[in-house]
């Protein structure tokens, strides 16, 4: 925005007339009250054509003049106005009927004048005009700040939001996983997966964040359960299986789109794809695919490395596994595009 300053005789002001001696007058009369930033064109055609390059402050024009006449450049200037554009134009016309005020009117004048004109009501019009053409222009720069204001803090709401799931993510793991990389490893390769399955760029972002709080419930599971060395029996393993419907519970009622995924993820990671797992019994398709992508990063996270109960897998015996268990355990698909990940890491 270029700024007017205090009485606007900086303004950029624009006369068209095919009348030279009309234009030359007009400038005399603006020249005379300290307007010097005067542009005065006497061909219409030359005129419009001008106002593609750089609009003025305020256009002074006439009506009737050779084609393009003065309607056609009010229709062209209402054509190319946006909600952050405004041009006064003040019309000046020898034809005072009601049919050519209205049409002027209609085509975008912002108010007009009867040749040849009052000084005095010339320079009164100008003036409110370029004052209003300024608190346009500030309303503008004030929304344009708005704006920016709103972006900077809907990223600092983002940010937190972000930081605050990593936390409750790495409180979820403290337990069995003393460095907390579980979480961020498996949310990383989530989002890989998601990515390699052609899935948004919005959903692979939600999945990374929403990932790591795969095993949230845990934080309800007792110690004696949870950090058992050896094999959990039937009555231990039925306990630990809870984990998915506590960690639902807390994550119940929370309206975020994000959030709502780590509901799936949580509720349905353990279910499997010929409907063998828990809590409901899910089969196929019927479990949500953030939950299918996630199994298969979890499993493979924690089969390559050492648990209380379990040393770490190598990685090719851990691909293998998940393989054996396509089908079965894991969605086929999602399998397909995970090996590949491994195979395109191995030839780049």
């Amino acid at each position: 925005m270029n700024e007017i300053k205090h009485d606007f005789l900086d303004a950029r002001i624009l006369a068209i007339d095919d009348c030279e001696e009309n234009v030359t007058l007009i400038q005399r009369i603006l020249n005379f009250a300290g307007y010097f930033n005067v542009r005065i064109m006497t061909d219409s055609q030359a005129a419009m054509a001008s106002l593609d390059e750089e609009l003025p402050d305020i256009i002074l024009l006439d009506l009737q003049m050779p084609q393009p006449d003065g309607f056609t450049i009010l229709k062209k200037l209402a054509e190319n106005s946006s909600s952050t554009s405004f041009t006064p134009v003040l019309v000046f016309t020898a034809d005072a009927t009601p049919e050519t005020r209205k049409r002027a009117l209609d085509c975008g004048a912002s108010d007009f004048l009867t040749k040849p004109g009052d000084p005095v009501e010339i320079l009164l019009r100008v003036r409110n005009f370029l004052q209003t053409r300024k608190f346009h222009l500030e309303l503008i720069d004030r929304a344009r700040s708005l704006e920016d204001e709103v972006k900077l803090r809907t990223g600092e709401l983002i940010s937190a939001r972000e930081d605050a799931l990593r936390v409750l993510a790495k409180v979820a793991e403290a337990r069995d996983d003393a460095t907390g990389e579980h979480t961020n490893r498996v949310g990383e390769l989530s989002a890989q997966i998601a990515r390699s399955l052609g899935t948004p760029a919005e959903f692979v972002q939600s999945i990374r964040l929403a990932a790591p709080l795969h095993d949230l419930g845990k934080i309800g599971i007792p110690d004696r359960i949870l950090l058992k060395p050896g094999k959990l029996d039937s009555d231990e393993l039925e306990t630990m299986r809870k984990h998915t419907q506590i960690g639902a519970q807390m994550l119940s009622g929370l309206e975020s789109p994000t959030m709502k995924l780590s509901l799936e993820i949580v509720i349905s990671h353990h279910e499997k794809w010929d409907g063998t797992g828990y809590p409901r019994g899910l089969k196929g398709e019927q479990i949500p695919l953030a939950a299918r992508i996630v199994a298969v990063a979890d499993v493979y996270d924690a089969l390559t490395h050492e648990r209380p109960y379990k040393q770490a897998w190598s990685h090719e015996d851990a691909i293998a596994e998940i393989v054996a268990q396509s089908g079965k355990h894991f969605d086929p698909q999602v399998v397909d595009r995970f090996v590949a990940l491994f195979a395109n890491s191995v030839e780049s």
